[in-house]
């Protein structure tokens, strides 16, 4: 069953989240949001689905005029995701409820103004619209400081970045906050939120497996963490993702439902014997950042070329956007991340080029049949 959670109840304009509240259901518009009638689109299949929050991104000044018609064209709860742009909070702050930021990407921009003090900002900008915020920790995009301090220790990184961030928020006498960390492996987002919610059992948490790919594997790999956590009254607001075709994106809001009532009913799943071995496919949900809707197919062709090598413990990692594709591939054996016409190909953190979609399947295979074929020799030796 569910169990009960300790948090205090915060505010997305006319939905409680926290406290004795029912669990949320939150999705992400898969198109750039400066495509207005796909991404109004995606906003009303999400809304069909039943999603409570539907969040898009913002990157540019384009994003931002498209986001002022979306608002006039749409009464859903608006999150927005200001990317590395901290900036423009306040030109899309009178057209959402919430905004979100990633403490991993503040050092990106005006790299002469503190931490504190972009936080500072945001924080004032949320005051004075009334917004609710969430602080979104990713395991693949820590911020240097923290990466520095604690070295491979991502859970300890990504945990303390949380804390410091809900500590700089509250000086400024904000509670209206939530706080996700996440990651692609279920196992370190279950570490990572309990953790978390040891240390500070009174903030609200947004649960996700970022990265969880397709299906089957993506929903297993979700409901892993759900279960652990939601049964152990941690986790206010949940958002599934899965890295499917643009017009089935409310799929993820009826498997998140699924799931909040298998947990509430006592119906839990058996982790696949083996789940963990063998061949691993990160691929990262399709949504706003995305910037060739190719990127999706492509996914789908890795899983199917690589069915080969099912039986090899590497990780492949394939991501849709510049934002989080070059760091979120740096810990796969080998990793795609997509470009508006060109797919970059990395070993580990090293970069193998950059190649047109119709070229990166036997470049990607002719890597991967050389990684095998080393470990097979080192294994012999």
């Amino acid at each position: 069953m569910i169990a009960p959670r300790k948090t205090r109840p915060i505010r997305v304009r006319d939905l409680t989240i926290g406290g004795d509240a029912p669990i949320a259901v939150q999705s992400m518009a898969a198109t750039q949001t400066r495509d207005i009638p796909r991404t109004l689109n995606q906003v009303r299949i999400l809304e069909r689905a039943g999603a409570d929050i539907v969040r898009v991104a913002v990157d540019s000044r384009a994003d931002v005029e498209a986001l002022r018609e979306i608002r006039a064209q749409t009464s859903a709860r608006l999150s927005v995701d200001l990317q590395e742009n901290y900036r423009l909070a306040e030109e899309v702050a009178p057209f959402v409820d919430k905004i979100r930021y990633n403490p991993g990407h503040l050092h990106h921009h005006e790299k002469n103004k503190s931490v504190e003090d972009k936080v500072a900002y945001l924080v004032g900008i949320c005051q004075e619209h009334g917004l609710a915020m969430r602080i979104g920790v990713n395991a693949g995009s820590i911020a240097p400081a923290y990466k520095e301090r604690f070295g491979e220790d991502d859970v300890g990184a990504i945990v303390r970045s949380a804390v410091d961030h809900c500590d700089l928020v509250e000086a400024r006498g904000f509670t209206n906050y939530l706080v996700s960390i996440k990651d692609s492996d279920p196992r370190l987002v279950i570490e990572a939120n309990r953790r978390f919610a040891q240390q500070r059992p009174e903030v609200p948490l947004h649960l996700g497996v970022t990265e969880a790919g397709m299906p089957p594997e993506g929903i297993i790999k979700t409901r892993i963490a759900f279960e652990q956590l939601v049964s152990r009254g941690i986790g206010d607001t949940i958002r599934v993702s899965l890295t499917l075709p643009f017009d089935d994106k409310g799929e993820e809001i009826t498997v998140g439902r699924a799931i909040l009532a298998d947990i509430e009913a006592g119906r839990f799943r058996s982790v696949p014997p083996n789940f963990y071995d063998g061949l691993n496919i990160i691929a990262c949900p399709s949504c706003s950042r995305v910037e060739n809707d190719r990127f999706v197919d492509l996914a789908q062709d890795v899983k199917q070329m690589t069915r080969y090598a099912a039986e090899h413990d590497l990780t492949i990692a394939v991501m849709g956007c510049r934002v989080n594709g070059p760091g979120e591939t740096d810990d796969a054996d080998l990793g795609l991340w997509c470009g508006p016409k060109h797919v970059n190909l990395k070993r580990g953190e090293e970069e193998v080029g950059a190649f047109g979609y119709d070229e990166i399947l036997p470049r990607l295979k002719a890597e991967l049949d050389r990684l095998i074929e080393r470990r097979s020799i080192d294994a012999r030796s």
